[in-house]
């Protein structure tokens, strides 16, 4: 019996570590990953008759939002539908749970960060691959053409996909990079930021770059850089002036309207429509899992540049949120979010280490990030990268035990 319980630690250790990885390459073998993961913890736990899941601050949020979201049954068009999300949910409740209880020494976390880095490197190099030679060398897949421009995709369905995966991790690397190591790992973590941030480039996702922004000015004003704090100001003033002239004459047509430069025509109708069926289902929404089945019911007449499909995604996870589970579950899920980032700052003043104190921060920073991104993008409900959020969030909780200082 000893031996199947260190057998098990072993594949929910080394599962944790690929995870981040894995996510680059296909869905298969992330969810293989994710797979060994829940199962050797939960036949470990059967085994040695432990508590099954520990306490956080974001357990009883999370558990709120998957009562409003069942009772939002009561709207649904496809139980079936619903069902699945549900399941989604348990998912994730699961990652995080797990993550945040079972990151527990330095040399996981530096394993699980080499991971983040590698995973980065590869879907980065990919897109590099892709621009160059018409196509990914891990899946296949061809560039795709906006307004002239080349976006790479990498191994993802989509360019503003492979902006969220990599937005999501990017900030670890550069905070690490900026405000912890030294020498040559500083030299070798700014390549690395340096290789991720091209990554991002190459996607032309407006979301991916705002949200790496703001995950970086977030750090740089947490550790009252100046120099790093005034950098990003003037990129931000020089910004209008060195985009490439597609997006310059691209952003003319739109008379400069940054609502519309941010989020394009269609997006807007696309934002409508989701207020639309906000209104009519404010307090638990149409069904969890059923925004895009519901999507054409509550479309409102739209211009001829702003035409969208029958069956769409929000765009922006909180309207999506908002229409699934209503007011309601949106505001359980925001609660989520305010005790997530208090517990989070809390740990980064706790930690006496430095390396963990820049870690925390980079994590949070990676969770801003993903959220920012969201505003013009479903990341929560894209399911190849959803799971980095959850995974992110667990990673951040589990920094917690080290704030006493006997394992830093």
């Amino acid at each position: 019996m000893q031996k199947a319980i260190k057998y098990l630690k072993f594949v929910s250790y080394w599962a944790i570590i690929l995870i981040p990885f894995s996510i680059a390459i296909a869905p298969g073998v992330v969810n293989t990953f994710i797979g060994f993961l829940f199962v050797s913890f939960l036949a470990r736990k059967i085994l040695t008759r432990e508590r099954l899941f520990i306490t956080t601050p974001i357990n009883l949020p999370f558990l709120l939002f998957m009562a409003v979201s069942f009772v939002s049954f009561i709207n649904s068009v496809d139980y079936g539908a619903s069902f699945r999300g549900m399941e989604k949910l348990v998912i994730s409740a699961l990652l995080f749970l797990i993550c945040a209880e079972e990151i527990r020494d330095r040399r996981h976390i530096n394993r699980i960060i080499l991971s983040v880095i590698f995973g980065a490197a590869l879907a980065s190099f990919d897109a590099i691959w892709q621009v160059n030679f018409g196509w990914d060398f891990i899946r296949g897949n061809e560039p795709i053409i906006n307004i002239g421009l080349t976006r790479a995709t990498a191994a993802f369905p989509d360019a503003n996909v492979l902006g969220v995966y990599l937005s999501a991790i990017t900030p670890l690397i550069i905070g690490l990079a900026l405000f912890y190591f030294k020498g040559r790992e500083k030299i070798a973590m700014i390549l690395a930021a340096a290789l991720a941030t091209t990554g991002i480039i190459l996607t032309f996702s407006r979301g991916t770059a705002l949200g790496l922004y703001v995950a970086v000015l977030f750090i740089s004003i947490c550790r009252r850089s100046k120099i790093i704090t005034l950098s990003l100001v003037i990129l931000l003033l020089a910004f209008p002036f060195i985009l490439p002239m597609t997006i310059k004459d691209w952003a003319k047509i739109g008379h400069y309207n940054p609502i519309v430069f941010m989020c394009n025509t269609d997006r807007i109708s696309v934002y409508k429509n989701s207020v639309n069926m906000i209104k009519h289902h404010p307090i638990i929404g149409v069904g969890v899992n059923t925004y895009s089945k519901n999507y054409l019911k509550y479309k409102l007449p739209e211009p001829d540049d702003a035409r969208t499909g029958d069956f769409m995604y929000a765009h922006n996870h909180f309207l999506h949120m908002a229409g699934e589970v209503g007011l309601v579950g949106l505001g359980v899920f925001l609660w989520l979010l305010f005790r997530l980032f208090k517990k989070s700052m809390l740990i980064y003043r706790s930690l006496k280490d430095e390396y963990y104190k820049v870690l925390s921060l980079s994590v949070a920073a990676c969770l801003i990030a993903f959220l920012v991104n969201g505003l013009t993008e479903t990341s929560l409900y894209y399911s190849r990268v959803a799971m980095i959020f959850w995974y992110l969030i667990g990673f951040v909780l589990a920094l917690g035990r080290f704030t006493d200082g006997k394992k830093a």
